[in-house]
């Protein structure tokens, strides 16, 4: 028979998915894939619940309903300054992952070079070879993610259409500084390229630092996509909710791939983030404020067991080496971590292309403080017992 897409087909299984799977096999505490264990404002599922009832429950804008669109534009000057108008320069999607997709596809053509910054999140780059792009990888690396000007420099050419970069950045809990992003932006302006910024744990930054989106950067406003979640900054993983905003010109040729891949997103559900965007300053300090006790909970307790706990500066996740365990191998620490003290993690090493460090693990710790503290205490009486 006919070969299918050679680009998907045995594609493993994302990482993500298979600890998830293996914890609920083993009973395993799932520390792995970053999903909270709580759900999000009851004023926002309220909102939502009201406006299903309420109707109507027919194809709204394939853009977006307005309330959205606008929430997403107020948010944009509130937080960022930016003067957005949400008419032409805001789109709902159904999900982050779909406006990554989106805007790969529709900016990206065949030949065209993407820089991509690892580790990196698991879809970015079968959908840039998807679109005909040709990644261009530039690699950071733990404990202490420094960006490398000189490498960062040397990805970009003439032939490079955009940069994707995650800020907060998954898996490393890296919040990228002011600095870090002009090198990009002027990289991008001397290159004429387009920065897809996946700004998804953009309200999940720790410890007095200060989210910036590299559309706020100067020659940048026109060049960049800004990718926000709902899931993400409201707890609701499941709503599949985000949110693009972008200049026109590029807002368009997303717009046609968003047409024929989801067309459109729940309405009831769009409502209920609009009302989300629209809650208090407190809501938004107070989130980030019990995370980052969150991660200071979990990342206390590893460093007792004898885990070298690297800083997370934002994100649901914080990073160890795999020390105590004894074992080199990431991939085979989770697995047997999982099994063996019914505790999931994902090893960092999927979050690379090629010849990735092995030796370094991810913890999730967006969980109820008891199932943070019942993780450490199976962890600490499986290292007893091995010890």
């Amino acid at each position: 028979m006919k070969p299918t897409n050679p680009i998907f087909t045995g594609l493993p299984t994302t990482i993500f998915e298979v600890m998830s799977r293996l914890a609920v096999e083993t009973g395993a505490i799932n520390l792995g894939q970053g999903f909270p264990d709580v759900d999000g404002p009851e004023v926002i599922r309220r909102a939502a619940a009201d406006a299903l009832m309420a109707g109507p429950n027919q194809y709204p804008s394939m853009m977006g309903i307005e309330d959205l669109r606008q929430a997403v534009a107020e948010t944009n000057k509130r937080f960022y300054g930016l003067d957005v108008d949400w008419r032409s320069e805001v789109m709902v999607t159904s999900g982050a992952t779909e406006a990554i997709a989106d805007a790969i596809i529709g900016l990206v053509a065949p030949g065209d070079e993407v820089v991509l910054i690892e580790p990196l999140y698991d879809c970015y780059l079968p959908i840039v070879r998807q679109a005909g792009g040709i990644p261009k990888l530039v690699r950071i690396t733990p404990p202490h993610w420094t960006l490398d000007p000189d490498a960062l420099a040397a990805a970009f050419s003439d032939r490079t259409k955009a940069i994707l970069i995650n800020t907060p950045m998954n898996p490393a809990g890296k919040v990228f500084t002011r600095d870090e992003l002009q090198l990009i932006a002027d990289l991008c302006i001397k290159h004429d390229a387009y920065v897809i910024a996946d700004e998804v744990y953009e309200h999940l930054v720790y410890d007095g630092r200060t989210h910036v989106s590299p559309m706020q950067l100067p020659g940048m406003r026109d060049r960049v996509v800004r990718i926000g979640s709902a899931g993400k900054t409201f707890s609701l993983t499941a709503w599949k909710i985000g949110y693009i905003t972008a200049a026109p010109h590029l807002l368009a040729p997303i717009a046609k791939v968003h047409q024929f891949v989801t067309f459109t997103t729940p309405p009831d559900l769009q409502k209920g983030v609009a009302a989300g965007l629209r809650l208090g300053d407190d809501y938004f300090r107070d989130f980030a404020t019990g995370l980052a006790a969150k991660r200071d909970r979990l990342s206390a307790g590893l460093a007792d067991l004898g885990f070298e706990v690297l800083k997370s500066e934002g994100t649901y996740f914080v990073t160890t080496d795999t020390g105590p365990l004894g074992i080199a191998d990431d991939k085979e620490a989770c697995l047997k971590m999982t099994r063996e003290a019914g505790v999931a993690a994902v090893p960092v090493s999927a979050f690379y292309a090629s010849n990735p460090p092995s030796t370094y693990i991810r913890f999730c710790f967006c969980k109820k403080d008891e199932v943070l503290d019942t993780a450490l205490e199976r962890l600490r009486t499986w290292l007893r017992r091995a010890a």
